[in-house]
């Protein structure tokens, strides 16, 4: 009996999240709405024309190709970056020496805005998906790899001195506490780069043009004439958005499951 209270909490809070988040969508159209039927701004669509047009891209066989060309270069992307940034995370948490080593290297790296980078991806990578997968790989990786080095700098030393008088090397340490320790701060930097994929890979699709993407469909809807242009650049942008909030949905709901024992 009195495990169903805090349930019965636990389900009020999060009805009246819902209600609170969809007030503000709401609010949000209507203000849209209002807007837009007022002329106020020219160049903005009502928002019911606008959702209208997103709910029939859907549907729409060539925007669903870009759609599934976009998707690709991330859903390669990310798993890469992870594969690429969790090992050296490790090896620069655990090891004083490398990490100072490489430090200078690591921070002249991690500034370079991974979209001045694009010519030179496309010089270097051909067809265009791998240019693609490849700025998606050296965008998502840091912020899984410095979330990987803190995570590991955070481990209990009790715990790895514990292991170490029963005679575990390094290895073994490294795997059966600092990896499950940094575990946490791992997801959350996979769930950072989750939304750095997204935006390269659209970027790389916006600067080379006639390509396969959301990026394409962007350019060949901006080049277009009147209000129909406009709303089939929002309408797209919308469900960039949207395909944002999913991820990043799934991935906190996937990290909260796993880490139940974390305080968040």
């Amino acid at each position: 009996m009195t495990g169903a209270v805090p349930r019965q909490a636990r389900a009020q809070a999060e009805l009246r999240k819902v209600a609170r988040h969809t007030a503000g969508v709401a609010g949000f159209l209507l203000v849209w709405q209002i807007l837009g039927m007022s002329g106020l701004f020219s160049w903005l669509p009502p928002a019911t024309a606008t959702l209208a047009r997103t709910i029939t891209l859907a549907v729409d066989p060539a925007f669903l190709d870009d759609l599934r060309g976009t998707l690709t270069a991330a859903l390669i992307g990310l798993p890469l970056a992870v594969l690429v940034a969790v090992p050296i995370g490790l090896v620069l948490g655990t090891l004083p020496a490398v990490e100072e080593a490489t430090r200078v290297f690591v921070e002249f790296l991690r500034p370079i805005p991974s979209v001045a980078l694009i010519p030179l991806a496309l010089f270097f990578f051909q067809p265009e998906l791998n240019a693609k997968v490849a700025l998606i790989v050296f965008a998502a990786s840091w912020p899984i790899l410095i979330n990987t080095m803190y995570g590991v700098r955070d481990v209990d030393p009790v715990s790895e001195e514990t292991l170490r008088s029963f005679g575990f090397g390094r290895g073994a340490i490294l795997w059966w506490v600092s990896l499950p320790s940094a575990a946490p701060f791992i997801a959350t930097g996979v769930r950072l780069a989750a939304s750095v994929t997204l935006i390269l890979a659209i970027s790389v699709e916006y600067f080379v043009g006639g390509s396969s993407g959301i990026g394409s469909f962007l350019i060949e809807a901006s080049t277009g004439v009147g209000a129909d242009a406009m709303i089939d650049v929002i309408a797209a942008l919308l469900w960039s958005g949207a395909i944002g909030l999913v991820v990043n949905t799934v991935l906190v709901r996937t990290e909260r499951r796993l880490f139940r024992w974390r305080t968040t």
